[in-house]
C-alpha cells in the first residue's frame, strides 16, 4: 500500500518510508517536448532511441597501414602489390585480388575482400616498376581481423541505443550524433518554486539588521534544483505575513511543478504559516528518524495538486533532506528510474558517534589508500548549521538505524556528493 503523507500525522518515519511517501506526491512524469540536439544536455529522454543504422556504418581501419585479406601461412606471398591509397572519407569499391593490398588511413572503409589492417610501422615499401611492393616484418605476429573496427560493433541497426529515462550528458549527446539523430523527445524540466520565509531572513548584499541572518538556504536549493534537472522559479523572501505567504503559494501552485520551502513549517511554528499553507491545499506533517533534518512537511497545493515539501531550516539539514527526498521526487517528475541513493563501502578512519533508531548523515571526505581501499573521515564538527562542512565534504557518511556507533576500521556506507570539476 502506498504511504500517504496526509495519513501519517506526527508519527516518526524511517527514511525509506518517508522517501516512499514523498514519491507518492508525484502522479507521474511531466509531458514531453521535442528539442534539437544542441539543447538536450541534462535533459531526460521521454522515449527510447533505437539505432537507425550501424555504428560504425562500415568496417574500417583502426590505424594507418595497409588493408588486405590475410591468408594462411602456407599461402602468404613474400610481399604485396599496393593497388591504391584509401583515405578517410573515401571508398575503394574494387575487390582485392590475392596478393594485393591498399594503403589505408584510420577510419577509412576496408575495400571488399579485406579483413586485416597491418600498421605502418611493421611495413617496408619497395618501388617496383610503376607500382609499390609492400613487405611485412614479423608476419607471424599478424592476426586475421586485427586493427579493424567492424560495422555495427558499437551499435547495430535496430538495437536499443538509449533507454527512456536516460539523462543526457556529454557521452549520450555524442552517441545520438553518431546515429545521425538531430532531435529527440525529452521530458519538460520540472519548474520548482523556491522561497524563504521570516522577518529575520535578509538577502545577501543587503545590510544585515541585528538578530537577522542572510538567506543561505534558497541559494543552496537553487544549486541543488539545477543540478538535479529542475528549472527554478525564485519567489524570494516572504515576510511573516499570512496573506503574503498565501498569495505566493497561490502563484507557485499555478506556475510550478514542485514547491519547496525551508524552515517555518515544522510542528509548533507560528499558526499563520500552517494556516496559509492549508489555505492553498492539503498539508501533512511528520517527523523522520534522521539527523540532521527530523521535521518535514509535505502536501499538495492548488487545483493542480502540485507537490509541496517544507524542508527544515538549518542549512545542512536542508541540503541533506533535499538529497534524500526532493531529489528522488525530481527524478520521478522527469521520468527517470527512481532507485536508492548511490552508496559505496568505505573503511572508517576514526570512531564516529551515532544513536540507534535513526539514520545519521555525517559530512565526510573519502579517499583511496595505497592498497586501493576506500577510506572515509568526517569533516569534524557536525552541527546542522555548519554549512562550511558541506563545502569540504565529498560524501555523506550514512550510519544506519541499528548502529549506535562506528568504530575505527569498521566499514560504513557513504553517499558520494556531486561536485563541479
Amino acid at each position: 500500500m502506498t504511504l500517504s503523507c496526509f495519513e501519517l500525522g506526527e508519527r516518526m518515519l524511517e527514511v525509506e518510508a518517508a522517501r516512499e511517501a514523498v514519491l507518492a506526491l508525484a502522479e507521474g512524469a511531466l509531458p514531453a517536448e521535442t528539442l534539437p540536439l544542441a539543447e538536450l544536455h541534462g535533459r531526460v529522454l521521454a522515449e527510447a532511441v533505437v539505432s537507425p543504422r550501424d555504428v560504425p556504418p562500415a568496417t574500417n581501419a583502426a590505424m594507418d597501414g595497409i588493408a588486405l585479406a590475410w591468408p594462411e601461412a602456407a599461402e602468404r606471398p613474400a610481399d604485396w602489390r599496393r593497388v591504391a591509397e584509401v583515405f578517410a572519407g573515401r571508398y575503394h569499391a574494387q575487390a582485392l585480388a590475392p596478393g594485393e593490398c591498399v594503403g589505408i588511413t584510420t577510419g577509412a572503409p576496408l575495400p571488399p575482400g579485406a579483413d586485416t589492417v597491418i600498421m605502418r610501422e611493421q611495413l617496408t615499401e619497395t618501388a617496383a616498376g610503376e607500382g609499390v611492393r609492400v613487405s611485412v616484418a614479423r608476419p607471424e605476429r599478424v592476426r586475421r581481423g586485427q586493427n579493424v573496427r567492424r560495422a555495427g560493433e558499437d551499435i547495430a541497426r535496430g538495437a536499443l541505443a538509449l533507454a527512456a529515462g536516460t539523462r543526457l550528458g556529454a557521452a549520450e549527446l555524442g552517441l545520438l550524433a553518431s546515429l545521425g539523430v538531430d532531435r529527440v523527445a525529452v521530458r519538460r524540466r520540472p519548474r520548482v518554486a523556491l522561497f524563504s520565509t521570516g522577518d529575520e531572513v535578509t538577502a545577501p548584499g543587503e545590510p544585515l539588521p541585528p538578530a537577522a541572518i542572510f538567506d543561505a538556504n534558497r541559494y543552496s536549493l537553487i544549486g541543488l534544483v539545477t543540478e538535479h534537472g529542475g528549472e527554478v522559479l525564485d519567489l524570494g523572501i516572504l515576510p511573516d505575513d499570512r496573506a503574503a505567504l498565501s498569495a505566493a503559494l497561490a502563484t507557485a501552485s499555478a506556475e510550478a511543478d514542485l514547491v519547496i520551502t525551508s524552515g517555518g513549517v515544522s510542528v509548533g511554528d507560528a499558526d499563520f504559516t500552517r494556516e496559509a499553507l492549508a489555505d492553498q491545499g492539503e498539508l501533512g506533517f511528520w517527523k523522520i528518524a534522521i539527523r540532521p533534518g527530523r521535521p518535514l512537511a509535505c502536501g499538495r497545493l492548488g487545483a493542480r495538486r502540485v507537490p509541496f515539501l517544507g524542508l527544515p531550516g538549518n542549512p545542512v539539514a536542508v541540503m541533506v533532506t533535499f538529497l534524500q527526498f526532493a531529489a528522488p521526487l525530481l527524478a520521478r517528475l522527469q521520468g527517470r528510474p527512481v532507485t536508492a541513493p548511490r552508496r559505496l563501502a568505505a573503511i572508517a578512519d576514526h570512531d564516529m558517534a551515532s544513536r540507534t533508531g535513526r539514520v545519521d548523515y555525517l559530512r565526510g571526505v573519502y579517499r583511496c589508500d595505497a592498497e586501493g581501499r576506500l577510506r572515509v573521515a568526517s569533516t569534524g564538527a557536525q552541527g546542522s548549521g555548519i554549512l562550511s562542512s558541506m563545502v569540504v565534504a565529498n560524501c555523506l557518511i550514512e550510519i544506519t538505524t541499528e548502529r549506535e556507533a562506528v568504530g575505527q576500521g569498521e566499514v560504513v556506507a557513504i553517499q558520494p556528493l556531486f561536485r563541479l570539476p
